[in-house]
């Protein structure tokens, strides 16, 4: 049974794949479709971790991490890893978040690297540019879902 259910979760897996299928109507409200999971594969800030689920996507509704497609995605990493090797591209995070616990100052900003959203600095931290960009398009995107 259990090598049934992971043929049928790998099936659904193939399908939502791919830019040829739209939206699907009420079928959305409980499964994950080709449009949900283009968010989820998405680089643009208003769809970074976003849809997470594999068959249903009742759970990121339920969590509050689903958004639906409203807008082109731009496909790929926020930040180009420059590699080839499996290894250091199944790793790299890990590696990144090692670095950034290391070198934080305190048990919370150690923790706040680990547990906080992906891309969290600590707040003493030094704003680059780039980030206060991203701050300033997250808080109009948030001003315009309400």
């Amino acid at each position: 049974m259990i090598f049934t259910a992971q043929a049928i979760s790998l099936m659904y897996q193939f399908w939502i794949h791919t830019e040829l299928v739209g939206r699907l109507g009420p079928f959305e409200w409980v499964f994950n479709t080709p449009s949900h999971h283009r968010v989820h594969h998405g680089r643009n800030l208003r769809y970074l971790d976003r849809n997470h689920g594999g068959i249903l996507i009742v759970w990121d509704r339920l969590f509050g991490t689903f958004e639906p497609e409203v807008r082109r995605i731009k496909y790929g990493l926020t930040k180009n890893i420059d590699t080839y090797s499996p290894i250091r591209i199944g790793y790299h995070e890990f590696v990144d978040l090692a670095r950034d616990v290391r070198s934080a100052r305190g048990w919370r900003n150690k923790l706040g690297h680990v547990f906080r959203r992906p891309g969290w600095k600590p707040p003493d931290q030094m704003m680059t540019s780039e980030t206060t960009e991203a701050i300033r398009s997250h808080a109009s995107l948030s001003a315009q879902r309400a």
